[in-house]
């Protein structure tokens, strides 16, 4: 595990392996990274004094970040779990517009809204499909550069490696391409080389 791990800047874990395996393996995973970021994706939507107290537990995992979902609104939401991660120094990522066709018949009509709201809360990050690279783009213009923006879909999911990077994400998330691989720390090296090729092309093009 430390060896996979070494290779990112971040772990993110989500509930299946809560579920599967408890909390026992999170800590560990959490204890492992380090001081890289420790992502916890249980895409939290309820009221606010139940997304804080989830996130107490989360903090308590060793867990330094989390996603929620941003259609739960600011006003009893949001803005108590926000409140609980300034006291908790946890990060808050908002889910913003999702990776699967899904998205577009409810998220994505209020894409413009979630950044928004993601700025007025001052959110450390949003969650933005490399699945719609005009998003991502469009998320980066409207966000500047104060918000991170991490892009899932990239491998298993169909866009390509460093694609999302291109577009503006700061961070790019490979989970399932690495660990459904035989071998996953020599897949995660393939991976990481073909983004850093990617990268420098595009960032070489558009200077």
């Amino acid at each position: 595990m430390k060896e996979l791990i070494s290779r990112f800047d971040g772990v993110k874990v989500g509930l299946p392996l809560l579920l599967r395996e408890g909390p026992d393996l999170l800590r560990k995973v959490a204890e492992t990274a380090g001081e890289r970021l420790r992502i916890a994706d249980f895409k939290l939507a309820d009221i606010g004094d139940v997304m804080a107290s989830s996130l107490e537990a989360i903090k308590a995992l060793g867990y330094d970040a989390v996603i929620a979902h941003a259609f739960t609104g600011k006003r009893g939401g949001l803005e108590v779990l926000r409140s609980k991660a300034r006291e908790l120094d946890v990060k808050v990522i908002l889910v913003t517009s999702m990776s699967h066709e899904g998205s577009r018949e409810f998220y994505d009509r209020h894409f413009r809204e979630f950044l928004e709201l993601a700025k007025e809360l001052e959110v450390w990050g949003v969650v933005v499909p490399a699945t719609r690279p005009q998003l991502v783009s469009e998320a980066r213009s409207v966000l500047g550069s104060n918000l991170r923006i991490l892009s899932p879909g990239v491998g298993v999911q169909g866009a390509g490696f460093g694609s999302a990077l291109c577009s503006g994400a700061d961070y790019e998330i490979v989970g399932r391409s690495v660990l459904r691989s035989d071998r996953p720390v020599e897949t995660a090296e393939r991976i990481l080389s073909e983004i850093k090729e990617v990268v420098s092309t595009c960032r070489t093009s558009s200077a």
